[in-house]
């Protein structure tokens, strides 16, 4: 049985605590109360008029840049944390037992809750039939700009530079733009190099790795002070998608997105506590401790933006040991989305095919479960669901130009799907500790507010 030194338990007295674990129980409130502010500014700038020159296009444009540069903040705090983070449990590990029997692990529950949500989404597909009561025009269908392919996963895995930085140009009306982003994967390549590196040599190596510890402190407690500003946040992200895209949309792909929210539900909250209760876990205890990374993933819809958050409440709320945390999250933030890998291509597609009156048979289905358990790894450099939909489409032959009738809808369909994905990103490192023995219950156990946010994102 594995032995790692755990976090203190939240018992032991702690000067913020009281003051953080207060705010901690206002915090989810003040979310709340910024989903329903949001909600209505979005509706009365939906009712103003949204587009340039209406009525509502200065409070549609306003509630656009909040949620931007919210998830701005977030995405710009994701590579020196996930880079020190990783460089960090690197040395922590030389404390762990069974390391390679704790990564084979959480590869293999990723692969089984990915397969129970692909059943799922199945099986809705095949049950509600949403293709057959769209109402949405054909001359919607396009196909995407940016698709995926099973080379994907090892171009990604390479790094192009030693930041793992991209860049992109889009030419519109002669003028170029230029854009710069981070693949994760790549930094998680270089962050595993570096950290082994620096055991290697020895004492050479321990001024970088107290540099490195140095820099996660920073880090986190940068990272603080933006998740302080999610109320805020949520108001933009959540008011933009009400202002943009409104009911009309939605109505016309409502047995689309109904058999999506019912999938995701029924992975949230059914699939995940009856693993975690057939693990001597309680389900309202992992809620309570994930929750706020799984609110974070909804109104943010990204995984990456919500990876700092999710990874310190695995360590902080649920007991996981940091130098586990540190790799299964961020190595689930890239790759575990049962929400965007599992339950959305599985129903999409076979939304898809009953809009063309294709018809699909067993050996389809395989398929489907296939790319859905193993192709999120494809699309780890990528930007999730919709990659992940062409990569199914391509492997299935059905027509890419189907994805062009469901990106209407999809910032919707993305809340719901970022949440579940967040909450199976915690859930399986939750679980695997336990099998373990190493998960610390005190903590797991413990109120939640006896572990406040700042605790959670601190060093």
């Amino acid at each position: 049985m594995a032995q790692v030194q755990t976090s203190p338990s939240p018992a032991t007295p702690n000067p913020t605590s009281r003051k953080a674990g207060g705010f901690i129980g206002s915090f989810g409130v003040q979310v709340l109360v910024a989903m329903v502010v949001g909600l209505g500014l979005g509706l009365l700038a939906r009712s103003l008029g949204p587009a340039e020159g209406q009525p509502g296009y200065g409070l549609a444009e306003t509630l656009h840049q909040i949620g931007s540069i919210f998830v701005q903040l977030l995405r710009a705090l994701v590579p020196p944390l996930v880079f020190t983070a990783i460089v960090a449990s690197i040395a922590n590990l030389r404390e762990l037992q069974n390391a390679a029997r704790l990564v084979w692990r959480t590869l293999l529950w990723f692969a089984i809750t990915a397969l129970i949500a692909v059943a799922i989404g199945i099986a809705l597909g095949l049950v509600l039939r949403p293709g057959e009561h769209a109402v949405v025009d054909l001359a919607a269908a396009h196909a995407p700009r940016t698709t995926g392919s099973w080379l994907d996963f090892l171009t990604g895995l390479v790094p192009s530079n030693i930041l793992g930085l991209q860049a992109s140009t889009k030419i519109t009306d002669g003028a170029a733009t230029t854009t710069a982003s981070f693949n994760v994967l790549q930094i998680l390549i270089l962050a595993l190099v570096a950290g082994v590196a620096a055991i290697k040599v020895g004492p050479a190596g321990e001024g970088f790795l107290a540099f490195n510890a140095s820099a996660l402190a920073v880090v986190r407690k940068v990272l603080w002070w933006v998740i302080r500003l999610t109320p805020i946040g949520t108001v933009g992200l959540l008011g933009n998608a009400v202002a943009q895209y409104g009911w009309t949309t939605l109505g016309q792909l409502g047995a689309f997105a109904g058999a999506i929210y019912i999938g995701l539900a029924l992975v949230l909250f059914v699939v995940y506590p009856t693993i975690l209760a057939l693990n001597g876990l309680n389900p309202l205890r992992f809620f309570a401790g994930a929750w706020p990374a799984i609110q974070l993933g909804f109104v943010s819809r990204s995984s990456i933006g919500t990876l700092p958050v999710t990874e310190s409440l695995t360590e902080t709320r649920l007991g996981v040991p940091r130098a586990y945390a540190a790799f299964a999250v961020p190595l689930g933030a890239t790759t575990k989305m049962d929400g965007c890998a599992a339950i959305y291509p599985a129903v999409a597609a076979i939304f898809i095919a009953q809009f063309y009156h294709l018809p699909l048979h067993l050996t389809d289905y395989g398929l489907i479960v296939f790319v859905s358990v193993l192709g999120s790894a494809a699309t780890a450099g990528l930007t999730g669901a919709v990659v992940m939909l062409t990569l199914t489409l391509s492997t299935l032959g059905l027509p890419l130009e189907g994805v062009g009738l469901l990106l209407a809808i999809d910032p919707i369909l993305d809340m719901g799907r970022t949440a579940v994905n967040v909450a199976g990103q915690a859930l399986v490192p939750t679980i695997v500790a336990k099998r373990e023995g190493i998960l610390n219950e005190t903590v797991f156990n413990a109120p939640p507010r006896e572990v406040g946010t700042e605790e959670a994102v601190a060093v």
